[in-house]
């Protein structure tokens, strides 16, 4: 699969679709077109900033962060849906990556509102949050890294066969 189709594959046809297969090109080939979507977002808002600063207007920090945010907002559901059918093609079930996501985040819930002060956060802000996310993270990247199995398997059909690309674009 090259750069476009991946694209218009994820963006169009399969926007919200948890179900079936996304092959490593899929998957790296849309991942590349997020990251260098950001770029123009940047240009964007830069310029939006500079043409209308000074008088009490908003910051360049304020667009960027409203333009990146509908932008990551608009992209949130293809990219967790790939994400899923990336499981997919290894043979796990979406629910791992659900998984892995809420053990990331389990140092924020257990002391959230909590009072915790002085050498305590530091602490914790050194020990815990980073430890979770460089679990989670690595793991993911492996198994989008990884090849999906051959053939069929309880997801669907091979994505990288003639007859599952042509489901595709029928």
């Amino acid at each position: 699969m090259r750069f476009t189709e991946a694209v218009r594959t994820v963006l169009k046809q399969k926007y919200a679709t948890f179900s079936g297969r996304a092959s490593r090109s899929e998957y790296w080939w849309f991942g590349l077109f997020y990251v260098l979507a950001l770029f123009p977002l940047a240009i964007l808002a830069t310029v939006l900033a500079f043409l209308t600063s000074g008088g009490g207007a908003p910051s360049p920090a304020h667009y960027t962060v409203a333009i990146w945010m509908l932008f990551t907002l608009a992209m949130l559901l293809p990219l967790i849906s790939l994400q899923v059918r990336r499981f997919h093609d290894r043979n796990i079930s979406g629910w791992w990556y659900l998984a892995l996501f809420a053990l990331a985040f389990i140092p924020y819930a257990i002391f959230h509102d909590r009072n915790i002060s002085g050498w305590y956060l530091a602490l914790f802000a050194l020990s815990f949050i980073p430890n979770a996310m460089l679990l989670t993270a690595p793991v993911t990247i492996v198994i989008s890294l990884l090849p999906g199995t051959k053939g069929p398997n309880k997801f669907g059909p091979d994505p990288l066969s003639p007859e599952a690309r042509a489901e595709v674009f029928a």
